[in-house]
């Protein structure tokens, strides 16, 4: 038997079908409707919609089948997402790759299959919407243009998944695809013994440039700090805007100091940004930090809580340091005045 090999893009491809928190939802009928409609059209006894996990196939709508989900080194799906195209096996019993595969030797008994990748951002392919028959046959070109529309209409209610989870105007997370990323990257960090930590980002003054320069010049002032926070950040962190002006970072697996040097480069980012663009209106931010403790059972909800009181603390703190920043200015200017 040949398991599937992981596309070169694994890691990107397993954070967007997390960001789309559908794995183990209740089935919804937009899915199952087009399974459906695949075994009516098709007349085979299985059609899937399939999503890859990192070890396992998992089915969003699985019409003819027991189980919700097989292991991903048996997969045909698995097979599927290295490639663009539609994949078909006609006979799996003659071919070599699946001859002895548990699912051809034993239930459902896979003979034909047929699946469509299932692609996001164009070339991240998450799943894959297949036909299954228990006897070996073959499609025609009219066939496979078939599936190919059935598959491209379950990919546009993934995509509606997607926009559910993204913050429309700076593209990054919003508050649920930043959580359901989080907690499993939160659970790898667990299972590696390795570190984390989350901070929690908010503009200082923001209602100022609101109410002064307009809310169009308000978008425009978190669009920037967003852009300035992902040249910040490395790949592997998580970043997503909670709403309004603030945001979020889950800065993982880095070694100690990681998150003050994070920090020192969103503060080198805005002086750049405050320079370049010179709209009248400086940007500022304040920020807090909340370590992930490994040995406790934390919730992304409450990391997010704690950093959220931290920023709170830092940003009084700063606050009064610029007012008495300003006391001593007016000091001197008034002795200078004498």
């Amino acid at each position: 038997m040949q398991k599937p090999a992981f596309p070169t893009n694994e890691a990107a491809r397993i954070a967007l079908l997390h960001s789309l928190n559908v794995l183990d939802t209740a089935p919804e009928e937009r899915f199952d409707r087009l399974t459906r409609l695949a075994k009516h059209m098709f007349r085979v006894p299985i059609s899937v919609v399939s999503l890859v996990d990192s070890d396992r196939q998992w089915f969003k709508s699985c019409d003819g089948v027991r189980t919700n989900q097989t292991p991903r080194d048996v997969s045909f799906c698995g097979h599927t997402i290295l490639d663009g195209e539609l994949f078909v096996i006609e006979d799996a019993s003659a071919d070599s790759r699946f001859a002895d595969n548990p699912l051809v030797t034993g239930d459902p008994h896979v003979r034909f299959y047929a699946g469509y990748p299932l692609t996001l951002h164009g070339d991240i392919r998450i799943g894959a919407f297949c036909l299954v028959d228990t006897k070996p046959r073959a499609l025609n070109e009219v066939e496979r243009g078939m599936l190919r529309d059935l598959g491209r209409i379950a990919e546009r209610e993934l995509e509606m998944l997607e926009l559910a989870a993204t913050d429309d105007l700076t593209g990054l997370s919003n508050r649920r695809g930043f959580e359901a990323l989080a907690l499993h990257s939160l659970k790898l960090c667990k299972r590696a013994q390795s570190s984390a930590s989350l901070l929690f980002f908010d503009l200082d003054g923001f209602k100022r440039i609101n109410d002064v320069f307009g809310h169009a010049e308000g978008d425009r002032a978190i669009t920037g700090f967003a852009d300035v926070l992902r040249a910040s950040l490395r790949e592997t962190d998580l970043l997503a805007r909670l709403g309004g002006d603030e945001f979020v970072a889950l800065v993982v697996g880095a070694d100690a100091g990681s998150e003050a040097r994070v920090i020192e480069r969103v503060r080198l980012g805005v002086e750049r940004y405050n320079q370049l663009h010179k709209r009248g209106y400086d940007l500022r931010f304040s920020v807090g930090l909340a370590p992930y403790d490994l040995s406790a059972q934390s919730s992304v909800a409450d990391l997010i809580d704690v950093a959220d009181h931290a920023m709170y603390i830092n940003k009084r703190a700063g606050k009064a340091a610029r007012a008495l920043e300003r006391q001593q200015l007016a000091r001197e200017i008034a002795e200078a005045n004498v």
